[in-house]
Formats: C-alpha cells, structure tokens, sequence
C-alpha cells in the first residue's frame, strides 16, 4: 500500500507561480512511477508530468517549458514547479503512484488561477 498527500494548491493570478507537492509513505520502496495529473470541471483527467525513479520526465505539451516535474527519494516526495499560469490550468491537481502494478492516487489539491 502507498498513500499519497498533496499540497500546496491555492489561488494564484495569471502569470503566477505554485509550487505543489506530494509525500509518498508506505511501500514507498516499490514506487516506479510518480506524477502529477489534473481534472478541470467538466473535462477527463489528463497526464500533466511524470518521472520515473531513474528521474526520466515526460510533460504534457501545454505544460512544456511552464511546469517541471522533480523528486526528492530521499524524502519520499514529488514537486511540480508550475510557472507562467494560465487560467486554463485551473483544475483539481493529483498525485499518482505507481508501484507493483498498482496505481495510487493522492485526494487531489485545487489550482485556481484567475485575476
């Protein structure tokens, strides 16, 4: 078992910056796979970034060169710098683990950015 908790969403202005975070703890040794993935009203929930424990990175295309997945294994915890906001990245923001075939997902942080 993994449990994940995000943090670090909150209201910023466009153009603006949020740092979000998420701390792993349990099987945290079986983690491969960690990333973040959002959810806007009315829309699926999409990929944003994701790094494997090797700290390969992949980002969705309307995050690249905005937003840069990192983590700390030393601390269990994944960031995601998110610069340049725009309001379409409002969304509910989650955090996801994949470990032993598993998928574990975070309660989700909200984002809003708006002036």
């Amino acid at each position: 078992q993994v449990q994940l908790v995000e943090s670090g969403g909150g209201l910023v202005q466009p153009g603006g910056s949020l740092r979000l975070s998420c701390a792993a703890s349990g099987s945290i040794f079986s983690i491969v796979v960690m990333g973040w993935y959002r959810q806007a009203p009315g829309k699926e929930r999409e990929l944003v970034a994701v790094i494997t424990s090797r700290g390969r990175t992949n980002y969705a295309d309307s995050v690249k060169g905005r937003f840069t997945i990192s983590r700390d294994n030393a601390k269990n915890t994944v960031f995601l710098q998110m610069n340049s906001l725009k309001p379409e990245d409002t969304a509910v923001y989650y955090c996801k683990a994949t470990a032993g075939g598993i998928y574990y997902w975070g309660k989700g942080t909200l984002v809003t950015v708006s002036s």
